[in-house]
């Protein structure tokens, strides 16, 4: 098992370096930039619905690609008083779900007095599980107590083939891997009709970004379950981020300015796409609320399960639409107001411009009224 950034005193392991590198980059624009070629810039937060806790750097495993450079040798570990600062600030909020993560987060001393607390005041927990953990001495009862709570478990699995991701995460983490998804299958995870759900995380093994999520998605399915007789709930696909261990992985073998080229020339040819396939803008022309069953035009009566309000004054006013319900698909989904759409998700807002939308581009002058909705992505990297 190889030793964290900081253990071996590279420059990388600060974050100062990091981003002095990130800044000398040709290869794709600030992210400021993006923002403002689509009139995004300043990003506005619409609310919160997920209290994020990083419970240290302390890990079990020391992965290729680590972006917090976590590892055995990293002993940093939050606190209980800070932990109990942040749910005393969770009880005095509705956010509904605590989404906790490390390094591995199961091995603070206080993950499972922080799991019971936020269970008890009604939140939803989500456990970002490295998956080998749940085989240490020490976490023998972790996959009982992590079911009796009815956690989430969000386990990382970066391939279906022992090769690929030992390359990633160490000699035998596949076994490993293989042996707690078992696990927790035994104890009701990712079998229909449970309630436990055992969602998996991909990311990338080398220098390449991830494949579409429906397709691989349903690869891992047909080759854990033929293999290993292995079930889960849900796959992510996700990118990594390049900074600490992977941005030392993409220096060292040549591949750091190619892969923010080929991220840079994905995301132009998808803006290009939906500018092409923009649908006709909405046709509201002075500021009104509507409330009721489902969307429809403003001037009828409304769902009750959607909101449609215009936010502020001018000749291009502002729209807020407020979603209720499942999260939608991870595809950009396109609906009359007349209808009732397909998807409506756990409370969402998404805030569109008249003949401007979240995605950037001109709309096409048409006089149907148009509803864009975007997935929420739920795998913060692990």
């Amino acid at each position: 098992m190889g030793l964290s950034l900081l253990a071996r005193r590279d420059p990388l392991a600060a974050a100062s370096e990091q981003l002095r590198l990130l800044a000398q980059t040709t290869a794709c624009q600030p992210f400021e930039t993006a923002l403002n070629a689509v009139e995004l810039y300043p990003l506005h937060a619409t609310g919160i619905t997920t209290l994020q806790l990083n419970l240290g750097k302390l890990c079990n495993q020391t992965c290729r690609h680590c972006h917090v450079d976590a590892g055995p040798d990293r002993t940093e570990v939050m606190s209980k008083e800070t932990l109990d600062l942040c749910l005393q600030a969770l009880a005095r909020t509705d956010i509904p779900t605590v989404d906790i993560t490390g390094g591995a987060p199961e091995l603070n001393p206080h993950f499972r007095w922080v799991v019971e607390q936020a269970r008890l005041l009604g939140r939803q927990v989500l456990d970002r599980c490295n998956l080998s953990v749940l085989l240490l001495p020490s976490q023998a009862d972790l996959g009982e107590f992590l079911a009796q709570h009815r956690v989430e478990v969000i386990a990382s699995l970066p391939a279906y083939q022992a090769t690929q991701t030992d390359a990633q995460r160490g000699e035998g983490i596949f076994e490993k891997s293989i042996e707690a998804l078992r696990l927790l299958n035994r104890l009701g995870y990712g079998k229909e009709g449970s309630g436990l759900t055992l969602n998996l995380v991909y990311n990338p093994v080398g220098a390449f970004l991830p494949p579409k999520q429906e397709g691989i998605e349903a690869k891992f399915r047909k080759e854990l379950a033929s293999r290993h007789g292995v079930s889960f709930t849900r796959l992510y696909t996700i990118t990594n981020m390049p900074i600490s261990r992977f941005l030392e992985f993409l220096i060292e073998s040549g591949n750091y300015e190619g892969v923010l080229f080929r991220s840079r020339r994905i995301t132009r040819q998808l803006r290009r796409l939906i500018e092409r396939d923009l649908p006709p803008p909405l046709q509201i022309t002075a500021p009104e609320t509507v409330d009721g069953p489902g969307l429809r035009e403003h001037h009828q009566p409304a769902p009750r399960r959607a909101s449609l309000r215009v936010v502020g004054r001018g000749p291009a006013p502002h729209l807020r639409i407020h979603i209720h319900g499942d999260f939608f698909s991870n595809r950009t989904i396109r609906e009359d107001l007349h209808h009732q759409p397909e998807h409506l998700g756990t409370d969402r807002i998404i805030e569109l411009r008249k003949r401007r939308l979240v995605s950037g581009g001109n709309a096409r002058e048409k006089s149907r009224p148009f509803l864009l909705m975007y997935r929420r992505c739920p795998c913060h990297s692990l």
